[in-house]
């Protein structure tokens, strides 16, 4: 069984928080945490890849249509189509959406790494994120101002949602030879049970 220590998440910076020149702030906050950077690259994400990360079943389509129609009779627009329908069309305004521009992809370590990572970026809409979560503090984008234009919710970053689908995530845009082994001298104070050798 693997270390507690060894668990890794993944996760996206995105074509806004590219361009808004947060990728440093970003990385900032899930550095302090003390999770240990595995992985990271600077690339326009493949498309076919992007169909594959976001891939999501009926259940989820219904869910999220359900809403985007909602909003849209809250907002007196028109709705034409079938809850499932809309639901499909938000990973094709995210895959347009991720392929606008260049995105930063990293692989984050350390015990319980996704977890605290979903906590720290907060929840997916920015308008309802905590104040100090990344989305919470740094954008102001909501569900209904997308939903108005008919377009993915510009988020900042996406992190995946548990160490499952980390592994999932990580094996579509990373190698393990991609990812440096190296430690930290900060792992010490984190883990090592008998902090040896801090007193001389």
């Amino acid at each position: 069984m693997e270390h507690p220590k060894k668990e890794r998440t993944f996760v996206m910076v995105k074509p806004d928080g590219v361009q808004r020149g947060l990728v440093g702030e970003v990385i900032k906050r899930y550095e302090r945490t003390g999770l240990k950077l595995m992985g990271l690259k600077l690339c326009v994400a493949d498309e076919k890849k992007l169909w594959e990360h976001y891939g999501k079943d009926d259940v989820w389509f219904l869910k999220k249509g359900t809403k985007i129609m909602e909003d849209k009779k809250l907002n007196n627009l028109p709705v034409t189509k079938e809850a499932i329908e809309y639901g499909k069309d938000i990973i094709g305004q995210l895959v347009k959406f991720m392929t606008s521009g260049p995105v930063i992809q990293m692989v984050w370590e350390g015990n319980q790494a996704a977890a605290v990572v979903v906590k720290i970026t907060g929840t997916t809409e920015p308008a309802s994120s905590d104040v100090g979560t990344i989305r919470g503090d740094l954008t102001i984008d909501s569900y209904n101002i997308a939903a108005v234009d008919d377009r993915a919710v510009r988020n900042l970053v996406h992190c995946s949602e548990s160490a499952d689908e980390a592994k999932r995530e990580i094996a579509i845009w990373f190698t393990e030879a991609e990812m440096t082994q190296y430690r930290l001298v900060g792992e010490q104070i984190l883990y090592d049970v008998n902090l040896d050798g801090i007193l001389e």
